[in-house]
């Protein structure tokens, strides 16, 4: 079976949900088989009685109905807890959507202030011309006065 898969070029994740098709199918006809077989040979006509009711028939039919059932009640049982599930799947993929929304804006947004950013590098900035430095006394004597003499 599984190199019957292999031969059939799918992907990994294909794989397993393609394989578990097949076996649900297989074990599927199996079980119809043998609910065929039994019915032919538990013929015997039987009476089931449940307070009021009264109900004959043969012994598959009443047992197969049975199992039909017990089918229908634990699939009942069980769907709050499916559907539960399919929501919250539901929910987080919605999540992810979101968020892999916002990482592919941010990451916009990184690229358009790195191109702003280069930008700014690469033109340059309008130099300011460094004045010499000029003293208080220089200011009042109207840059006339001479240097002091060192005493």
């Amino acid at each position: 079976m599984f190199q019957l898969i292999r031969r059939s070029g799918l992907k990994p994740e294909h794989q397993n949900g393609k394989f578990v098709m097949q076996l649900t199918l297989i074990v599927g006809i199996v079980f119809a088989i043998g609910a065929v077989l039994f019915a032919l040979q538990n013929n015997t006509p039987v009476v089931v009685t449940l307070a009021v009711w009264r109900f004959e028939g043969s012994l598959a039919l009443v047992l197969l109905l049975s199992l039909g059932l017990g089918a229908l009640i634990a699939g009942l049982l069980s769907s709050p807890t499916v559907i539960r599930g399919q929501w919250a799947t539901a929910r987080l993929g919605r999540q992810v959507a979101d968020l892999e929304r916002k990482l592919a804006e941010q990451q916009r947004r990184g690229d358009e202030l790195a191109a702003e950013l280069a930008k700014a590098q690469s033109t340059p900035a309008i130099a300011e011309t460094e004045k010499p430095y000029v003293g208080l006394r220089t200011l009042l004597t109207g840059g006339e006065g001479s240097k002091p003499s060192p005493d």
